[in-house]
């Protein structure tokens, strides 16, 4: 299998480095650092870039103060616990997506360095962290911006860059944390920064550094599977159909892959897991602690995989349940402008009927700007 260290004593390998490369291509930074798993990635990003920092330091402690949104990922979470304790770090939560809210507190930090963290696309609820509202108040405090894109990369974006490039603001993030495990279908997880930001995180993130570096075999399937995802856009195309296409049919707005229906209680939302599971749906039902009490629910999540006719008989299946047990028709995801424009060109369309005949009964248009 390969490698049977960690990557800074004799784990790293030409094939390692391949497909550190080609992940910097596609999210346009200067260089990829890869990590056992993307949890270890947000550990090594907020522990090394809070520890030792060069600088004055005041009574306080350590010049650096975090900004983390509410419903950020546990790895970030954790993270910033950890960074909190070793360094000192100042610590602030600020209400999900909430920019005024950011803005405050910003404002009334004294702390000479800021970072701000946030999932891109958020895995539970699956919205997307305001990326230009950030990216404007990154001008205006001059924090580093960290994003994890766990579920955005080849799923977001013209190029599959993510939901920073389906924004336009892949040159206002600092780092990009990611995984090797959604979209592109293996293991391990991923740092995308500038040359110095890599340098200074393989010399500091301790959750890499004392890590056994990932089997050649998964690294050489995870740049197979890039280069599928380049070569063969319908796959990303027939994601985003399949959310329109659920939309449409449930009259409810989701604007990513994933689709989360709200019931609250724990037990009635295990319920609706269970009878779907019956009729053929894996839909598991997300409980306490992954989300707050009181908001437990289904999480729905569409794949390349999927089509247009299994869809459709999930729609079919859903007022078995939902009729009995009403989940909450408000539990709305924050609305996005972006879909990928190439959706409206004949020419993809062909190709998505050839490779699903069912993928789509109709021609799927840009969403409008909302």
């Amino acid at each position: 299998m390969g490698p049977r260290a960690s990557a800074l004593v004799c784990g790293y390998t030409s094939h390692h480095r391949l497909l550190e490369s080609t992940l910097a291509e596609l999210k346009e930074t200067e260089e990829c650092l890869l990590c056992p798993t993307g949890f270890a990635a947000n550990m090594a990003v907020l522990t090394a870039i809070t520890s030792v920092v060069p600088g004055k330091r005041g009574s306080g402690g350590s010049p650096v103060a975090i900004f983390s949104d509410a419903l950020n990922h546990a790895s970030i979470v954790d993270g910033v616990r950890v960074a909190q304790r070793q360094s000192n770090a100042e610590v602030h939560v600020y209400r999900h997506n909430d920019m005024m809210h950011l803005h405050q507190l910003l404002t009334n930090c004294k702390r000479e360095r800021k970072v701000v963290v946030t999932d891109s696309l958020f895995s539970m609820d699956g919205d997307f962290a305001p990326l230009k509202e950030l990216a404007a108040l990154r001008k205006r405090h001059g924090f580093l911006l960290v994003i994890d894109e766990a579920h955005g990369t080849l799923v977001c974006g013209e190029n599959g860059g993510g939901v920073a490039e389906a924004f336009g603001v892949q040159g206002h993030v600092d780092i990009h944390v990611g995984t090797l495990s959604k979209a592109i279908g293996c293991h391990g997880g991923f740092i995308a920064s500038s040359r110095k930001w890599k340098q200074w995180i393989q010399s500091r993130g301790r959750s890499f550094i004392f890590s056994t570096a990932l089997p050649v075999p998964v690294v050489a399937a995870a740049h197979a599977a890039i280069m599928v995802a380049k070569k063969e856009k319908w796959r990303q195309h027939n994601v985003w159909a399949l959310v329109r296409q659920f939309s449409e049919a449930t009259g409810l707005i989701f604007t990513s892959p994933i689709a989360p229906i709200l019931f609250g209680d724990a037990d009635a939302a295990l319920e609706a897991s269970r009878k779907l599971l019956k009729m053929g749906f894996h839909v598991p039902a997300i409980r306490p602690p992954t989300v707050p009490v009181g908001s437990s629910r289904l999480r729905i999540t569409f794949s390349a995989g999927h089509t247009a006719a299994d869809v459709e008989a999930l729609v079919k299946a859903l007022p078995v349940w939902a009729k009995k047990k009403g989940p909450s028709p408000n539990f709305l995801p924050t609305p996005v402008s972006w879909f990928p424009s190439s959706l409206e060109k004949v020419a993809t369309q062909k190709c998505l009927h050839e490779k699903h005949e069912k993928v789509q009964d109709k021609q799927v248009r840009l969403r409008p700007k909302l």
